[in-house]
């Protein structure tokens, strides 16, 4: 019943002017997640490797309202001068399986900021999700400043020496986005099963090594466009390590959801810390 129900939602995306056949990136998520809900997987409920401090942190404000981020680090270690990560939610947005997350990764020995590209709000359905999702993709503007800010904030408030960038899903899309908007400053990428580009154009900018983890059985990211993806960049001669997991699906790794894959999430989580440890300590 459940692949008929994908089926019918991606059929309806079709009759609709303006859709292609397969439908937008939007509603092939919708279709994946349509009976999803946020519920904590292994990814956030794992403890740090060490224990870290967190708070709050005002890293920009839009027309004068604060957007706030979740700042880890790792405790009895002044943040100044460490190497650090910008961590962006999945289409549920700033929740708190994303900070248990970023607070696993500042474990890892890096200043985290989990930043929120949806303003305060979060979703709590696959409903609420899609029309968030939405709304940023349609401000995509926003959102890249959204992450620039984030970078600054790290840089000169935070003094960090390097900064990387790490996404899931949506945020995985994202964190393409934050490394074509910061080409040059940023030091790591990594990219969780997010949509992806073949243009070389675009991609020439990139100056920073590259992780991309992805999943073979998955609508929302066909593996055709990630081969697409890791073919332009080795013809660009860029420093890209991407690895699909054949039988994994989509959101096999996120802090949240119900589609969590322990063997591949398992195997993708160290080769996410040993990438980093290599580009960021």
């Amino acid at each position: 019943m459940r692949k008929l129900a994908v089926i019918f939602v991606l059929w309806l995306a079709s009759t609709i002017p303006g859709f292609a056949a397969d439908g937008t990136l939007e509603q092939r998520t919708a279709a994946a997640h349509q009976n999803d809900s946020p519920v904590p997987t292994a990814t956030a409920t794992t403890a740090p490797a060490q224990r870290v401090n967190s708070r709050p942190a005002i890293y920009m404000s839009v027309d004068g309202q604060p957007v706030t981020g979740w700042l880890s680090w790792p405790a009895g270690k002044p943040p100044a001068g460490m190497p650090a990560l910008i961590v962006i939610h999945e289409w549920w947005g700033l929740n708190d399986n994303i900070r248990r997350t970023a607070e696993r990764l500042a474990g890892e020995g890096y200043v985290t900021l989990a930043v929120d590209l949806y303003r305060g709000q979060s979703g709590e359905s696959p409903k609420d999700a899609m029309r968030l999702m939405t709304q940023l993709n349609e401000q995509s503007d926003a959102g890249r400043e959204n992450l620039v800010a984030a970078y600054d904030y790290l840089v000169n408030i935070v003094q960090a020496k390097r900064v990387g960038v790490i996404g899931w899903c949506l945020g995985g899309r994202w964190s393409l986005q934050a490394a074509l908007s910061l080409p040059k400053q940023l030091a790591a990428t990594v990219i969780y099963y997010g949509g992806v580009t073949d243009d070389k154009e675009q991609l020439a900018t990139l100056e920073m090594p590259i992780l991309g983890l992805f999943a073979g059985d998955d609508p929302v990211v066909p593996p055709d466009t990630v081969v697409a993806f890791q073919k332009a960049l080795a013809e660009l001669g860029k420093d890209a390590d991407i690895h699909i997991y054949p039988d994994a699906k989509h959101a096999f790794a996120n802090p949240s959801g119900e589609a969590y894959d322990a063997a591949a999430a398992e195997d993708a989580w160290a080769r996410t810390t040993r990438f980093l440890a290599a580009n960021l300590q």
